[in-house]
């Protein structure tokens, strides 16, 4: 028996110091070889825990098929548990009340199990509202404090202590409700929230006190947030019969929707003799029907006095004050039903018509009230005839337009020139914006017949000047005929009022008869700028617009279609599809009777024409654009080679064309536009793809100068000397084939 107590001794002192061993292996552990205090949540080996320990959850857990297999921080961001709860406090030192009911609301933020409480502020209540717990991790209370608050720690009808204060959770939302039964959570009953008495007996005394000063409270603040800013606007008519001239007053009427008020502006037409007043109407509530006389002072008041007791008490007088309102004068003001197109409303005693409305006003009344019709009231009369300004003739002194400019104002100014014409026309590069025509003077004197003239239209200021070149063994000296100026069309009265009229772009063609100061001149001929300008602007010019010309064409050949297609297979009998221009022009002059002039017929001989283009020079082209690079500095052809061959991914040796002309204008290479397009066209394959190699080598003037170029001589060519010689491309082959076509169509 003695070794039975012993052994059963013995078996409980070892069961003790295992569990003293096992406290121990919890609380002390190795890091680097050196024994530390790790804690008692320190797990075995694997993570797995130790006989008889129980590892305490640092977060909440939440069922797989809610938190989608992502951390909490990404599955619930922006999640979470609202509560209703309320605490009691304590007022040990009021007698009116021992305790105090106070509502808050408890957040619960599923993505970090942060807590935070706030109290909703109540007006007058005395006591600092807001925040009452910051959010953070709150831990449970004692003996538990080393563990935190999880959402396995709230329900509906229970109580939570946060730092020592205790609050009754007495309901949640719907969001909360749903997400705490997927946790698997059985929902408590909601609770009902006690009221605060000492706030409930307050509210009492306020609802049983009645004010000295008893008023209406009239709500405005919804309609002026409403309709702030939003303007009613009609136009209206006063027909002031008692003035001396029986005036008719236009007025504009503005009805402000914020605070039903009308503000009245008069309209005074200009050099009326009226002083211009800034308000016809302040703004302000309008009665609808205006006494005879005004109000005695004190007649219309918001309250009504009974009786005035003066220093009972103190030195303060007190009154009383009717709430029935007995005797007090109410009065009706116009409102936006009132006014309507046609409705006549008395202004104090001024009838004004409202004749009119603007576009927000038609679609406010449409909106509102379904108004429809908003036809207006004619109120203006018809306006005066305007009187014609009769300017006088003119007087021969100086120019018509600056004598026209006396008769404007009374500080003469210089006439004005149409300066953004001058810069769209004026000579820019290239482009001279001068229509040159080759002339002879229309006479029968056999000298003169033989005298060629160019006439120059200059664009920019539509001046003309006119110049006869020198010819030899004629006895004319030639040189300038007639100065630039602008110049007047013939037949026209001199001392006039009327503007006189100028000779225009348009009025100068191939073939055309002008009249410049008494010499009458015929153009035979242009220069090919003249042609090209005018068939590119052929909306301007008619005699060089294509479509016009084949319209005229068509409708005077049609009829006799066949005998015009055996005309012009009889003026080509070995059937090469051409003809010479002289024969064609033969053929369309016989066709039309004359109907056509001569630009006319060039115009349609050039549309149609078959033209050699003349062969250029490589090395011609390639000695210029080394000058020209030379001349700029441009050295940079191993780097342009690079940037070609960087592109060329197949390395074939070409590359499109639109490519070439990329790279080349990337690097800013200093050559003409129509010149590099010119060098690439020569080095382009069949399939319209540039030898970039070959125009590199070619333009590179360090290592492959042309020295061909310093024995071409090409003399420098200048419109302005032209001197009535033909074209260098002149129109000699028409296909009359395919002006055929166009005019009756193919022939199947």
């Amino acid at each position: 028996m003695t070794f039975f107590f012993s052994s059963f001794s013995f078996f409980l002192n070892i069961s003790q110091l295992g569990k003293e061993k096992f406290h121990k292996s919890q609380l002390w552990g190795y890091c680097n070889n050196v024994a530390m205090l790790v804690g008692e949540d320190k797990p075995g080996i694997g993570g797995e825990p130790l006989p008889g320990q129980k590892l305490k959850p640092k977060h909440s857990v939440f069922p797989r098929e809610i938190g989608r297999d992502a951390p909490a921080w990404v599955a619930f961001d922006k999640q979470v548990l609202s509560f209703d709860a309320y605490f009691e406090e304590e007022v040990p030192d009021k007698n009116q009340e021992l305790y105090r009911i106070r509502h808050c609301k408890i957040y619960f933020y599923l993505e970090d199990d942060t807590i935070q409480v706030v109290e909703p502020q109540v007006k007058n209540s005395g006591i600092t509202q807001g925040t009452i717990v910051r959010r953070h991790r709150i831990p449970l209370p004692s003996p538990n404090e080393d563990q935190f608050y999880t959402v396995d720690h709230f329900n509906i009808n229970i109580e939570v202590i946060l730092y020592a204060r205790r609050y009754r959770i007495v309901d949640c939302d719907e969001f909360t409700k749903n997400f705490l039964r997927k946790m698997g959570v059985r929902l408590n009953p909601p609770a009902c929230c006690p009221d605060d008495p000492y706030t409930k007996e307050r509210q009492k005394i306020v609802e049983s006190m009645k004010p000295l000063r008893p008023y209406e409270r009239l709500d405005t603040l919804r309609q002026f947030l409403e309709y702030d800013g939003h303007v009613l606007r009609f136009f209206c008519v006063w027909d002031d019969q008692e003035s001396i001239f029986h005036d008719t007053r236009e007025l504009v009427l503005h009805y402000y929707l914020s605070d039903d008020t009308i503000e009245i502006k008069e309209m005074v037409p200009v050099n009326s003799g009226r002083d211009a007043v800034p308000l016809f109407l302040r703004r302000d509530k309008l009665p609808k029907y205006a006494p005879p006389g005004l109000y005695q002072p004190g007649t219309i008041t918001s309250r009504t006095v009974l009786n005035v007791f003066g220093g009972l008490v103190g030195n303060k007088g007190r009154y009383i004050l009717d709430n029935r309102k007995t005797g007090a004068v109410h009065q009706e003001f116009y409102k936006d039903c009132d006014l309507t197109i046609g409705a006549v409303i008395n202004v104090w005693g001024r009838k004004i018509i409202l004749c009119d409305c603007d576009e927000f006003t038609k679609e406010y009344y449409r909106t509102k009230y379904g108004i429809t019709d908003f036809t207006p009231v004619p109120y203006k009369a018809p306006p005066p005839p305007e009187i014609e300004k009769k300017f006088p003739p003119y007087t021969g002194f100086g120019s018509e337009e600056d004598s026209l400019c006396s008769c404007l104002g009374l500080l003469p100014k210089p006439p004005q020139k149409d300066f953004k014409k001058f810069m769209e026309k004026d000579r820019n590069g290239l482009e001279s914006n001068i229509l040159r025509f080759l002339a002879k003077l229309i006479t029968d004197n056999p000298i003169d017949k033989e005298r060629k003239f160019i006439i120059s239209y200059f664009l920019s200021d539509d001046t003309i000047s006119v110049f006869e070149p020198m010819q030899r063994n004629t006895g004319i000296l030639g040189g300038k005929f007639l100065e630039r100026s602008r110049i007047k069309k013939p037949g026209q009265e001199l001392f006039k009022s009327e503007p006189s009229e100028y000779f225009k772009a348009q009025n100068l063609f191939v073939g055309a008869r002008v009249c410049f100061h008494g010499h009458n001149f015929l153009l035979v001929d242009a220069d090919e700028y003249a042609f090209n300008y005018m068939e590119k602007h052929a909306n301007e010019f008619s005699m060089a617009d294509i479509s016009v010309i084949l319209k005229k064409l068509k409708d005077v050949a049609e009829p006799c279609s066949r005998e015009v297609k055996q005309m012009f297979a009889a003026a080509d009998p070995d059937h090469t599809k051409v003809i010479e221009y002289d024969s064609f022009r033969n053929l369309i002059v016989n066709i039309t009777n004359g109907a056509l002039s001569e630009h006319e017929i060039m115009t349609l001989g050039r549309c149609y024409s078959m033209r050699d283009d003349p062969e250029m020079d490589v090395h011609f082209l390639l000695a210029v654009a080394q000058e020209q690079l030379k001349k700029k500095s441009f050295e940079n052809f191993g780097q342009l080679s690079a940037v070609f061959g960087y592109n060329d991914r197949e390395k074939c040796g070409v590359l499109p064309h639109e490519m070439c002309r990329t790279i080349c204008k990337s690097f800013r290479l200093p050559l003409a536009d129509d010149l590099l397009q010119a060098l690439l066209n020569m080095f382009e394959d069949g399939h319209e793809k540039v030898e970039y190699k070959k125009l590199v080598e070619g333009l590179n003037w360090r290592e492959n100068q042309i020295p061909a170029f310093q024995t071409i001589k090409v003399p420098l060519k200048y419109e302005d000397d032209w001197s009535g010689q033909l074209p260098s491309l002149p129109v000699k082959r028409i296909k009359y084939l395919t002006l055929l076509e166009d005019l009756f169509g193919k022939e199947e």
